[in-house]
């Protein structure tokens, strides 16, 4: 069985499976999120600008905790600091870039949204979205596979040598499980105990739990089909995913208590406030 290509020509041109991947996974992104938005009541229109500052913010981010994380290797191949067409993105600086891009661009296009609000809309669409991506990006970029194997399950990678470990769709059918709790919680949080309408209720459970479980998913994924022990890239990976675990752990916690107060002064039948006065479980307007 043959590596998956990643590299194909179209006359003079080349062209890389990799950045088809991920140009299709950021348009996904981008139709599902303005969706969401739609059909939450806010408006879209400013969404184009600022989505496109967030793949610049979140590529740049994602390339440079890479380089830093394999600095041995880049200090013998500067060249290749810039070739994220073989690949080399990270997850975790992908977001370190990403989320203060898009919430300082949100609160100054669309101030009617709240961040809390944002980050719960936004969340479902992540998941599914680097669900999509795994397929589409490391499944087709090289040595994108995971530890080698014997399984029935191994396959080939180009630039690894022997059967490894489909990493990817694994980590495909990870993210969509996570996706499908998100939507399942989302569901639930949105109706009262007698099924009428539900609005203006406390943000953060969704985040919450996404922080958690994707942190616990990645750090797991990374200790036990992808890292090398002693590797700085594979140390940093695994601590950022308990850090996300704690983080949202304290905002589910958090989120907790605001239920707490709000289930004491809302009950099924009554007006609703608008979504604009829903509450952030960051305490942000």
């Amino acid at each position: 069985m043959k590596p998956i290509p990643v590299v194909f020509h179209l006359g003079p041109l080349q062209v890389h499976t990799y950045g088809i991947g991920l140009a299709l996974t950021f348009w996904f992104a981008f139709s599902y999120f303005e969706r969401r938005l739609r059909r939450a009541g806010y408006p879209s229109d400013w969404f184009v600008p600022v989505f496109l500052w967030i793949i610049v913010a979140a590529v740049a981010g994602a390339r440079v905790l890479h380089v830093v994380s394999n600095l041995s290797y880049y200090d013998h191949h500067v060249v290749d600091v810039l070739a994220v067409w073989h690949g080399g993105l990270s997850s975790f600086g992908g977001l370190l870039f990403a989320v203060p891009t898009g919430i300082i661009l949100t609160r100054r296009r669309c101030p009617e949204l709240p961040i809390g609000r944002a980050l719960d809309l936004v969340a479902p669409v992540l998941l599914a979205a680097w669900a999509m991506g795994r397929l589409l990006g490391p499944q087709l970029m090289v040595a994108g596979g995971g530890h080698p194997t014997h399984q029935w399950f191994g396959m080939y990678y180009a630039g690894q040598a022997g059967r490894r470990l489909p990493v990817p769709i694994f980590q495909a059918l990870e993210d969509f499980s996570v996706y499908l709790i998100l939507i399942a919680i989302e569901r639930r949080l949105g109706r009262w105990p007698d099924g009428s309408a539900r609005s203006g209720y406390p943000t953060g459970v969704v985040l919450g739990t996404a922080m958690v479980l994707w942190g616990v998913e990645r750090s797991l994924d990374e200790h036990l089909w992808l890292g090398e022990d002693g590797r700085l890239g594979s140390l940093l990976v695994q601590i950022a995913g308990v850090a996300l675990v704690l983080g949202g752990g304290y905002l589910l916690i958090r989120s907790r208590s605001r239920w707490s107060g709000w289930r004491l002064t809302h009950h099924p039948g009554e007006e609703r406030p608008s979504a604009e006065t829903e509450v952030s479980p960051a305490g942000a307007p």
